[in-house]
């Protein structure tokens, strides 16, 4: 079963802050990837969204949308977070931050990955995704091509 990509980024954020790693949207991104990429090597999907070959590097749109207003900042804690209805935009609830729905497992290689990369700057991870065969397949400026899971899992295994 594939996890929301915003949980696995609220889980991401709220670890790294408590590890005092701290987050930016650029480094989450890269992180995401990152994640997305040890999960298929483990015959395992993390998420379903999208992830797209961007200017500076991997992106999942649905998560950089989310966080964006954060900038180039680190991104706080997630406690909470706002809930949409698309077909009633007066319906809108705060709804409290859980994890309990990603296994403890899934959760330990999420640690992980974040650990691993957690002295690397968002402009490394960069540089790194840039000379990998996924990201450099599909970018094309201005496309926003999908960097598929097939072409993540034979580049890592």
């Amino acid at each position: 079963m594939a996890y929301n990509v915003l949980d696995i980024s609220r889980y991401v954020i709220n670890y790294s802050n408590e590890k005092d790693y701290g987050i930016s949207n650029l480094k989450l991104q890269k992180i995401l990837y990152f994640i997305q990429a040890y999960f298929l090597t483990n015959n395992k999907i993390c998420f379903d969204e999208k992830i797209e070959a961007w200017d500076f590097g991997p992106v999942v749109p649905e998560a950089y949308h989310e966080f964006k207003q954060y900038g180039s900042g680190d991104i706080p804690t997630v406690e909470s977070y706002l809930e949409f209805d698309p077909k009633d935009i007066w319906n809108t609830c705060r709804i409290e931050f859980d994890d309990s729905n990603i296994e403890n497992r899934d959760k330990n290689m999420i640690n992980e990955v974040v650990d691993k990369f957690r002295d690397y700057s968002a402009t490394d991870l960069v540089t790194l995704t840039h000379r990998q065969s996924p990201w450099i397949d599909a970018y094309i400026p201005d496309k926003n091509n999908e960097i598929t899971t097939e072409a993540i899992k034979e580049f890592f295994q």
